[in-house]
Order: structure tokens, then sequence, then C-alpha cells
């Protein structure tokens, strides 16, 4: 099980650590992260595939450029899964611009975003 955490937690887990003792503050560190939704497991790529069909009518045709406004369409295939993560999730946030890509991430909860970057992440 491949686990990412949030800074801030892993912050307050080892400072429960230094203080409890090494074997109880992890235990709390643990319970910390998990209560505090700073956990976060590996997405499914299988799953992804499914829900990643919307995503391949642009990124699965090699060199498609967009009529407008014209542009590249980047390929994913391969990208790493982090990174992925990151720009789904900033075109959900609506920090990173695109009006296609915010309204087709909008509506993806965290496990669909993490099961569509392990999807295409396991491409090559």
């Amino acid at each position: 099980m491949k686990v990412m955490f949030k800074k801030r937690v892993i912050t307050h887990g080892l400072k429960v650590c230094l203080r409890a003792g090494f074997r109880v503050g992890m235990a709390l560190g643990l319970v910390c992260i998990v209560t505090a939704g700073g956990i976060a497991f590996a997405g499914d790529a299988d799953a992804g595939r499914v829900k990643a069909e919307t995503c391949l009518g642009c990124h699965g045709i090699p060199d498609h450029v967009n009529v407008y406004p014209t542009y590249h369409v980047p390929k994913v295939a391969g990208q790493h899964e982090e990174y992925l993560i990151a720009a789904l999730n900033a075109y959900k946030n609506k920090t990173r611009p695109h009006g296609t890509m915010q309204a087709n991430a909008s509506p993806l909860s965290d496990e669909d975003i993490a099961d569509i970057a392990a999807y295409f992440a396991s491409l090559k």
C-alpha cells in the first residue's frame, strides 16, 4: 500500500512521537494522520482505466491539436502519478487555468483522481 502524507500532519505526528515515546507516539501519530484526512492510498489503475474514458477523447490521440484555443494536447500516458494528482487537483480547485480541464476535474473525487492518475502513470 503506497501512502502519501500531508506535511502538517506528519509534523504533528512527529511532535507526538517525541513527546509520548516512540511506540506510543507512532501509534498516536498514525491515528492523527488518519483522522485528519491526511492519508491517501495509491489509486487503482484498473478502476482508473474506466474513469479515464472521457480523458482519452483528447489525451489518447497522438499529436492531438485542439481547435480553439489552438494548442497541442499534452501526453499524459506514462506521466508521474504525483504530478497527475497535483494537476487534476489544481484544475478541480481552479488554481490552474483551463476551462475544459476545470469542468472535467470538478466532479472528480479524491479517489477518482488517484485512480485516473494511477492508470495514466501505468501506461508507457
